[in-house]
């Protein structure tokens, strides 16, 4: 019934200047219309909502849903026993503003340019140039806002953007997401040294918030809904009082685990369950998608981080994946995804597809039945997640022509199968030979600690021959040795 009074609130509203005699019986009639329909609402006509949550810096193993016994996520745990977990989720970069033009496009973040977190670095002083690549999402991109947009769909997007050439100000506005399709915003930033730990440090409650509150408003019609939170990503600000009860939780001490880290993910999480809460109550569960993903991998213990004067503020482990956000071990680019779809995705579902970033757009481009698709990098994943149908044969490919702040340095990766093939472009760029590779079996290597790439040559060189094809299909673009630099060694 909170539908039927959600309706009945707006045909007063509508019809609030017309005589209360001529519309009694008209109300009278839909009363007893609807009241007569049983369990079949409007929302069960029309496409369904999604609600697209994006975690940012958190890592596969972060969550009770992927094996934690630390960190406390009873909501996000909730939507995977009711929905679908992937164990081999991937972003097609490994960090932030890249992988975020992925989803909004469905193209390689080497294809759009894209390549580093925006503004980037500038590493003049290394053995390779970076290229000039782009520093924002032009205009002139169909994002997925333009793509339920134009489906008729009210949208929203709250939060983190990071599309933009900076994050305020006046050069950031004319690329807003108010510019690329989105109906409501508001963009917030991580934290810096001035904020208030007490006060929704990482802007959490904000989102959940005014979430419930565009979901409230907009029950009656389809709604894109595109949350992106700043938590986990460092600093790690939150409530002392948090922390300090945390500090005394057993496995503290364990370097996977961090008790900065746990009150700002369960902060995060309260406000994922308030959403699914939200849904619930407006008995929109059946019509509505929500997706649960992160923007990389966590920030591993050992990377640069925010400085401060408290030491215990150190980084997690990734356990059992190799590095964190930045690389391109499985620890800076495989995520948790989980996808919950009442009535279309069967309960407790496992995936092991290996699916990245790219798929969200084709795969929302084939729900709403669209003549005109835009050119996308991905594929569609509707049949699997609702009939586990198993996915096409395919390599997945990394491309990062920078430096970052963690010690990544210029390279490219792909996925095929169980292979894992990675080439540092120093080597192969300044020395040239087979030892820029590496080769991991990740069906049996998961933490990637054994390098097969001289022992098994052969696959080697097919994958490296692969990712050099790849490259050119894309045009991406690659650094360039730095003579200035290299003339002085």
């Amino acid at each position: 019934m909170n539908y039927l009074n959600h309706i009945v609130k707006n045909i007063f509203n509508c019809l609030e200047t017309i005589s209360a005699f001529s519309v009694a019986p008209l109300f009278l009639s839909i009363m007893i219309s609807c009241q007569s329909s049983g369990t079949v609402t409007e929302s069960d006509q029309r496409k369904p909502n999604v609600i697209f949550v994006l975690a940012d810096d958190l890592g596969w193993a972060q969550t009770g849903a992927y094996g934690s016994d630390y960190y406390q996520t009873p909501n996000i745990d909730r939507l995977a026993e009711e929905g679908m977990r992937f164990t081999d989720a991937y972003t097609a970069a490994a960090i932030c503003s890249p992988t975020r033009a992925s989803v909004m496009t469905g193209k390689y973040p080497a294809r759009l340019h894209i390549t580093d977190f925006i503004p980037g670095n500038n590493s003049s002083n290394r053995p390779l140039t970076q290229p000039d690549w782009q520093k924002h999402l032009p205009l002139e991109e169909y994002t997925l806002g333009n793509l339920f947009g134009d489906q008729g769909y009210v949208t929203a997007m709250f939060g983190k953007w990071h599309l933009s050439p900076e994050k305020f100000g006046p050069a950031s506005l004319p690329f807003y997401p108010d510019k690329q399709g989105f109906d409501h915003y508001f963009v917030i930033d991580k934290p810096d040294k001035s904020t208030d730990p007490n006060l929704d440090p990482h802007s959490s409650d904000s989102i959940g918030n005014t979430s419930v509150k565009f979901i409230r408003d907009n029950a009656d019609k389809p709604f894109f809904l595109f949350m992106s939170f700043s938590a986990i990503h460092d600093p790690l600000v939150e409530n002392a009082d948090s922390i300090a009860r945390w500090k005394n939780v057993p496995g503290t001490s364990k370097p996977e685990n961090n008790p900065f880290i746990a009150p700002i993910l369960s902060r995060m999480d309260r406000n994922v369950g308030k959403v699914m809460n939200v849904v619930d109550e407006l008995n929109l569960s059946k019509n509505t998608i929500i997706i649960f993903y992160s923007d990389n991998g966590g920030l591993a213990e050992g990377n640069t981080v925010f400085h401060t004067a408290d030491k215990e503020m150190r980084m997690a482990k990734q356990t059992p994946l190799r590095k964190g956000k930045g690389w391109f071990y499985e620890g800076g680019i495989r995520v948790p995804l989980i996808i919950r779809w009442e009535g279309a995705i069967g309960k407790g579902i496992e995936s092991s597809q290996p699916v990245s970033s790219i798929d969200f757009m084709p795969t929302f481009c084939e729900l709403l039945e669209t003549d005109t698709s835009p050119e996308t990098d991905g594929i569609s994943l509707l049949s699997h997640i609702k009939s586990e149908v198993p996915l096409q044969e395919r390599s997945l490919y990394w491309h990062y022509p920078h430096y970052h702040g963690t010690g990544m340095v210029p390279a490219g990766a792909l996925r095929s199968g169980k292979w894992k093939f990675i080439e540092w472009y120093e080597k192969s760029l300044l020395q040239g030979g087979e030892s820029a590779f590496e080769l991991y079996d990740l069906e049996n290597d998961i933490s990637e600690s054994t390098n097969l790439a001289d022992s098994l040559h052969e696959i080697t060189q097919q994958l490296s021959e692969d990712l050099v094809r790849w490259r050119h299909d894309v045009k991406a673009q690659m650094p360039v040795p730095n003579n200035a630099i290299l003339r002085n060694r």
